[in-house]
């Protein structure tokens, strides 16, 4: 799917910008799937009497602006993963089949084939990210699939084990993501220099002096396309300064059989040249991977998903 120049591209830069990665109707299903459980958590919101509103007449993201204004979440039952801080035996989350058909979806695989091999497992740290605008956002919201996300390196954002795994991650744009909502930006050529020091700040962050944020380059891509990038790239993105929301997913994939850095969240392997039965190809199965490290994780002690803490000498 890449050619040479892009790859040679993503070997300067770190990243790529890859547009119509998806098609309309793979979207229109992950919409229309993430529409259905919006209605089915408003019928409880409703039910509890924490909201009041009938939800006719009311659009996607309509709903969502007033749940959110209601402090009603919706974050956390969409996402495609665990939360960092404690798990409980009902936390929520979702891995419907639509959202399975988009982490593996041919193209996507593809381009991820080009760059790390065809023993592809999709890697557990993933979020959906939908980003309300600014002006809405709580005074205490620091989620960052919420608000805007402090510069960091994925390959810092997950455990030691996995510094020397072969990774990329691909940011998917639902919506289209522009400088005015709150595109990812990132440092182009840097992702050669190593993994930088970081801290706890709004999120898990790079250390202060540690990257030269005046070069930092923001990257539009419209609903349907990639941005791809390497590990050691730092990214963050711009605030949502419109008044919509801006919907994207954050996927990793890794070689299969090398540490994915949340060891204690359940991988899958997405595609195998080398033992294609060995590939994952249903939503239940992937559902169930989940609720089986959640009822596990409920009952032992918190496992921290990241390796810093505030008192080491970079964050003083």
């Amino acid at each position: 799917m890449l050619d040479a120049a892009q790859l040679e591209t993503f070997a300067r830069d770190g990243y790529l910008v890859i547009e119509d990665v998806f098609d309309r109707d793979v979207l229109d299903a992950v919409q229309a799937e993430y529409a259905a459980l919006l209605d089915e958590l408003w019928a409880v919101w409703l039910a509890e009497g924490r909201l009041t509103a009938s939800p006719e007449g009311l659009g996607f993201y309509d709903k969502l602006q007033l749940a959110y204004r209601a402090k009603c979440d919706w974050f956390q039952p969409f996402d495609i993963s665990l939360p960092g801080d404690r798990i409980h035996a009902d936390t929520a989350m979702h891995f419907g089949p639509a959202v399975f058909d988009f982490v593996t979806h041919p193209r996507l695989l593809d381009l991820v084939e080009d760059l790390i091999g065809p023993e592809i497992t999709s890697n557990p740290i993933q979020h959906i990210r939908i980003k309300p605008p600014a002006t809405d956002l709580h005074d205490s919201e620091i989620r960052a699939h919420i608000t805007s996300t402090d510069w960091h390196q994925d390959r810092g954002v997950a455990l030691e084990e996995a510094d020397s795994t072969d990774m990329v991650t691909v940011w998917c744009a639902i919506t289209d993501a522009t400088v005015e909502n709150g595109c990812l930006q990132v440092i182009p050529r840097v992702h050669n220099d190593g993994i930088k020091p970081h801290c706890p700040r709004t999120q898990t962050a790079i250390a202060d002096h540690q990257i030269d944020t005046s070069k930092a380059l923001p990257l539009p891509v419209k609903s349907g396309g990639v941005v791809v990038f390497h590990p050691l790239t730092p990214h963050a993105s711009l605030i949502n300064r419109t008044d919509g929301f801006r919907w994207s997913f954050d996927l990793r994939f890794n070689v299969t059989g090398q540490p994915t850095g949340r060891a204690h969240f359940p991988e899958f392997i997405a595609r195998s040249r080398a033992n294609p039965d060995s590939v994952l190809k249903s939503s239940n199965a992937w559902r169930a991977m989940w609720e089986g490290a959640r009822a596990q994780l409920a009952v032992k002690p918190h496992i921290d998903i990241h390796r810093w803490s505030s008192d080491s000498p970079a964050c003083a």
